[in-house]
C-alpha cells in the first residue's frame, strides 16, 4: 500500500538522522549526553523491532538479557542517573529544560511496546518528535541565537540554547496534533476484539515455555516468572475453579442487576502478566457465554494515562518511583484548548466505533496483591498541576465520562473483580494462594442469609453510628434514606459474590446531610500506597479535613491524601457506607500477617468501609436494583448525584475510593432507630445480630 510505503520511508529517514545524532556534537555540550543516550536507546528499539519482524527466536536467557537492556535505565539501581528521573534531568540539563526533556524521554520509552506490536506509524511519530526537539538545540548552537548556555572566563558566550518556550511549543503540538490518533486508537483497542496481539500470545503459546512472557513487550521480573511457574504447577481443576469463579461472577452480575447479557458480544479482560493459564480458560468460558474477549495493554502515551491507574494488561512496574515522578506529565500541555480538543476527539472516536461500543458488556478484572508498600518521594523537579490545571483535569475527566456513558451506558453493562497474591507476599506464597482460592469460593447462600439478617436490622434505622475500638478515634454518624414501604424497599444491597469477589458486604449510599464525624484508620493500603494514621473528618457528608502520618511534614501528608484519595478534588462526598462480613478473609490475613498487603477488594470485606467520591450506582441511578429477596434498593442517589437532573457537570466526580476500618480497630456499629433506640449490628468488634453468629467464628479463632 502507498500509505504503508510512505510511513516506512518516514521511519527509515528518521532512523538515518538518529544514527547521525549518536556521533554528532552539534548541540550545546551539556545536552550532548542526553541526545546521544536517547538516540542510542531508539536505535536499540529499532534492532528489537527488526528481530520481531524477522521472527527470530531467542533463548530464555537472551529474552531476559534483552528485557534488562530495554528497562534497565529506569530500574531503581540505575534510576539516579537516568534522564527518566526528572531530578537527574534537571541537575544535568537545568530547570525547565530538564523537566521537558525528561518528559520526552518518558514518551520515547513508549517505543518498547509499540515495537512489539509493530505499530510503525506511532514509532515514527515519536522518533520525528525527538528529532524536531534535537534540531532546535543544534540550530540554536549553530546560529548563536537563543539563550547563552554558559560564559567563558573572559565573559564571552560559548554556547546557545533554544528558548524554553520553543521546546515547550514542540512538545505541546506533539500532544495536541497527535491527540486524535492516540485517543482514537485507545478507544478502538478498548473495544475491538479483532485486535488480537495479546490474545494470540495467551491462546496460542506453549505456556510451559516462559519465553512467551517476553513477547508482550512489558517488563518481566521474577514476579511474572514465578507467578506463571506457580500456575503451571497447579492441577487443572484448581485453575479451572479460579477461571470459573471469575467468569461466573461476571455472568451473575448481569443476572443480579437484571441486565440483558444476550444483547452484548464483547468483554474486556484486564489482568497482570503471569496469570495466562487462568486467562486462557476464562477466554473459553466467556466465549461459551457469547462474549469475545478484548485484551488490551495499559496506556502508552501520557495523553491517555490516568495518574495512579493501570487499565489494561500490564506487568509489575520496573520502578514505581518512576511512575510516580511522571504521573502529572500532562501538566506540560494541559490547557483549555487541549482539554476541549481531546474531548472532541474522544467524542468522534466513540461515534466512529459506536457499534463496537454498543456490543461492550463491561470489564472483567484480575487484581494482584502482596507487593511491598510504596512510600513515594515527592520531588520538586517533577511536573505538577497548577490549580487551574487541576480544575481542567477534573473537567476533562468529567467530560470524558459523559462521552463514554453516552455510547456505553452504565445501566447496560456490568463487571467483575477478583484478586490473587503474587510471590512477594512471602515464603508461604503457595499456601496463601490456595487460601485465597478458598476465600473466593465461600458459600454464596450462607452469606446471603447472614447478610440479610444484618439488613433487616439496618432497615429499621434512620442513621448508623460507627465508633472505633481502643486506639482508634473513629466516631461517625451515617444518615440513611427514609423507607416509604419497608415490605418492598431496602437501603442496603446484599452483596454476595458476583461483581465483587469474594463475598461479602452490605452497602448503601448515605444521605449527605447529617452524615458527619471522624474516620480514623491506623494503617491502610489504598491502591499501592500505604497510609499511616489516616484521618478524614466529614461534615454533612463532605470531606472537611484530612491528614496522614506518612511524612514528617504534615503538609506533605495532606498532599498525598489529596492526590491519592481525593483525586485532586478539594473535597468529595461520602458515596458509600458498607459493613464487610468476610471474617474468614480477615482470619486468614491475620494468620499469615498479610492484612496490610490485601487489596481493597478483599480489605473492604473485612470491616466497615467508607468510599469518597461517587456512589456505587453512579451513571445508573435511575435503573432499579433489587436484592435476592426481591426488595428494591432505593438508596442509589445522594444530594450531589441528584444534581444530574439540573447540571450533569456538578453530579459526578468520576472516582470512588474505599477506606476500611479493620475489625481489630473497630468498636461498635449501632443502628439508631427513629425513637433513639440503638440496635447493635457489631458490639466490641463482634457481630451482634441473630442469624449472623457464624460470622464471629473466624474472629474467635484469632483469640
Amino acid at each position: 500500500m502507498i500509505e504503508d510505503a510512505i510511513i516506512r520511508e518516514r521511519y527509515e529517514l528518521s532512523l538515518e538522522r538518529i544514527r547521525e545524532i549518536t556521533g554528532e556534537e552539534a548541540a550545546a555540550s551539556s545536552f550532548a549526553d542526553y541526545f546521544s543516550r536517547t538516540a542510542e536507546f531508539i536505535l536499540m528499539i529499532n534492532q528489537v523491532y527488526e528481530e520481531i519482524r524477522s521472527g527470530r527466536e531467542l533463548s530464555l536467557q537472551e529474552c531476559r538479557e534483552r528485557n534488562q537492556r530495554l528497562y534497565g535505565d529506569i530500574l531503581p539501581d540505575r534510576y539516579e542517573e537516568s534522564y527518566g528521573n526528572p531530578a537527574y534531568a534537571v541537575k544535568m540539563l537545568g530547570e525547565g529544560y530538564g523537566q521537558m526533556l525528561s518528559f520526552l524521554y518518558s514518551e520515547v520509552r513508549g517505543l518498547i511496546p509499540l515495537a512489539f506490536e509493530e505499530r510503525l506509524e506511532d514509532m515514527t511519530i515519536l522518533q520525528e518528535t525527538f528529532i524536531e526537539v534535537y534540531n532546535l538545540f543544534t540550530m540554536a548552537a549553530a546560529d548563536g541565537a537563543g539563550l547563552p548556555e554558559e560564559k567563558g572566563e573572559d565573559g564571552a558566550e560559548t554556547a546557545y540554547l533554544p528558548l524554553e518556550s520553543q521546546v515547550k511549543e514542540v512538545l505541546y503540538w506533539y500532544a495536541s496534533d497527535y491527540c486524535d490518533q492516540m485517543t482514537e486508537y485507545r478507544v478502538r483497542e478498548c473495544l475491538d476484539p479483532s485486535l488480537i496481539f495479546a490474545k494470540r500470545i495467551i491462546m496460542d503459546s506453549d505456556l510451559t515455555d516462559l519465553r512467551y512472557l517476553y513477547r508482550f513487550g512489558e517488563y518481566i521480573s521474577d514476579t511474572e516468572l514465578q507467578t506463571a511457574e506457580f500456575l503451571n504447577s497447579l492441577p487443572e481443576e484448581t485453575v479451572k475453579l479460579m477461571a470459573d469463579t471469575y467468569t461466573e461472577g461476571y455472568r451473575r452480575g448481569f443476572e443480579v442487576m437484571r441486565r440483558n447479557l444476550s444483547k452484548k458480544s464483547t468483554v474486556v479482560i484486564r489482568y497482570e502478566l503471569g496469570f495466562e493459564r487462568m486467562i486462557r480458560m476464562a477466554v473459553d468460558n466467556f466465549r461459551a457465554l457469547g462474549l469475545e474477549p478484548v485484551i488490551y495493554r495499559t496506556a502508552v502515551y501520557s495523553v491517555n494515562k490516568t495518574a495512579g491507574r493501570s487499565a489494561g494488561y500490564h506487568s509489575s512496574s520496573p520502578n514505581r518511583q518512576y511512575d510516580y515522578d511522571h504521573r502529572y506529565d500532562s501538566a506540560l500541555y494541559l490547557d483549555k484548548a487541549f482539554k476541549d480538543r481531546r474531548t472532541a476527539v474522544l467524542r468522534a472516536a466513540y461515534s466512529k466505533y459506536k457499534v463496537l461500543a454498543a456490543a461492550y458488556a463491561g470489564p472483567a478484572v484480575v487484581e494482584t496483591f502482596g507487593q511491598d508498600g510504596f512510600q513515594p518521594v515527592n520531588k520538586k523537579e517533577c511536573l505538577s498541576f497548577t490549580e487551574k490545571q487541576e480544575k481542567l483535569a477534573r473537567e476533562l475527566a468529567g467530560e470524558s465520562a459523559q462521552v463514554s456513558q453516552k455510547y456505553v451506558p452504565g445501566d447496560e453493562t456490568s463487571f467483575t473483580i477478583i484478586a490473587f497474591p503474587v510471590p512477594e507476599i512471602g515464603d508461604q506464597y503457595g499456601e496463601i494462594f490456595r487460601e485465597i482460592i478458598r476465600i473466593n469460593t465461600l458459600d454464596y447462600e450462607a452469606y446471603k442469609r447472614m447478610q440479610q439478617a444484618l439488613i433487616d436490622v439496618l432497615d429499621q434505622a434512620e442513621s448508623v453510628e460507627v465508633t472505633g475500638g481502643p486506639g482508634n478515634d473513629t466516631r461517625l454518624r451515617i444518615a440513611l434514606h427514609p423507607l416509604a414501604d419497608r415490605e418492598r424497599q431496602t437501603n442496603f444491597e446484599n452483596c454476595v459474590a458476583d461483581v465483587n469477589i469474594p463475598v461479602g458486604e452490605v452497602f448503601t449510599s448515605p444521605v449527605l446531610k447529617g452524615t458527619s464525624g471522624l474516620l480514623h484508620v491506623g494503617n491502610v493500603y489504598i491502591g499501592e500506597f500505604q497510609f499511616r494514621d489516616l484521618k478524614i473528618r466529614f461534615e454533612d457528608g463532605y470531606v472537611k479535613e484530612y491528614s496522614c502520618a506518612n511524612f514528617e511534614d504534615p503538609e506533605e501528608g495532606r498532599r498525598l491524601v489529596k492526590q491519592v484519595i481525593l483525586k485532586n478534588h478539594d473535597s468529595l462526598p461520602m458515596g458509600e457506607f458498607a459493613i464487610g462480613t468476610n471474617t474468614t478473609a480477615y482470619h486468614a490475613a491475620e494468620k499469615y500477617g498479610i492484612t496490610e498487603k490485601l487489596p481493597i477488594l478483599i480489605a473492604e470485606k473485612m470491616g466497615p468501609h467508607f468510599a469518597v467520591g461517587d456512589t456505587c450506582y453512579s451513571w445508573a441511578e435511575d435503573s432499579p436494583v433489587y436484592n435476592p429477596d426481591g426488595k428494591e434498593i432505593i438508596a442509589r442517589d445522594n444530594e450531589t448525584s441528584l444534581l444530574r437532573k439540573e447540571d450533569l457537570s456538578k453530579a459526578y466526580f468520576n472516582c470512588h475510593t474505599d477506606i476500611t476500618i479493620p475489625y481489630k480497630e473497630l468498636g461498635d456499629i449501632a443502628a439508631v432507630l427513629p425513637d433513639g433506640t440503638r440496635r447493635y449490628v457489631i458490639r466490641n468488634g463482634r457481630f451482634a445480630v441473630a442469624g449472623a453468629e457464624a460470622l464471629n467464628e473466624p474472629l474467635e479463632a484469632d483469640r
